[in-house]
């Protein structure tokens, strides 16, 4: 009896991460988590894009000839789901920019351009965050778990940014 592929299980109570304005990065190391959890492969294709075989001569025009082996059947799916993921995880209003992309490998770079930011923001954001670290005060009427949790998600923030800071400058802080 020959093995037969069976697809991975469906992790249905997972949400796909929405990418938001100023949070790629977040952003894009949870959308790795949700799709090597899904399906490793589907990682793969963003990494190593979608190998296609070359495209057939048919009369006058060149057509990517459709996939023949199993293993081709399940690569141009793997393309397929993965690319429908990266959609389902952008803002709706950004869609249609993103939604013609050709591959995964694409869409992922398109995405890390457009929301990325270049070096420039990047630096301008780090900058930013540890001013909110030098200025962070708790306000009289938050609690006491609602000020740490937004204390850290500002270390957090700080060191996917690259900019740690000490635990002892972390204590003094919030004391």
């Amino acid at each position: 009896m020959a093995e037969q592929d069976t697809p991975p299980p469906t992790i249905t109570a997972m949400k796909i991460p929405i990418n938001k304005k100023g949070e790629y990065d977040i952003w894009s190391m949870r959308m790795r988590q949700y799709i090597c959890l899904t399906d490793h492969n589907l990682w793969d294709v963003i990494v190593n894009g979608y190998l296609e075989v070359e495209p057939a001569p048919t009369g006058e025009t060149f057509a990517p000839p459709a996939p023949k082996t199993a293993k081709q059947l399940a690569a141009k799916r793997n393309q397929e789901r993965v690319k429908s993921i990266l959609l389902l995880a952008i803002p709706d209003e950004y869609l249609f920019k993103f939604h013609n992309v050709e591959d995964a490998k694409s869409l992922w770079a398109a995405i890390k351009s457009r929301f990325g930011g270049n070096e420039e923001s990047k630096k301008m954001q780090k900058n930013v965050l540890k001013h909110q670290f030098e200025n962070f005060t708790t306000a009289s009427n938050e609690s006491l778990n609602k000020a740490y949790d937004r204390f850290q998600k500002l270390i957090s923030q700080l060191e996917v940014h690259g900019a740690p800071i000490s635990k002892e400058d972390i204590n003094q802080k919030f004391l």
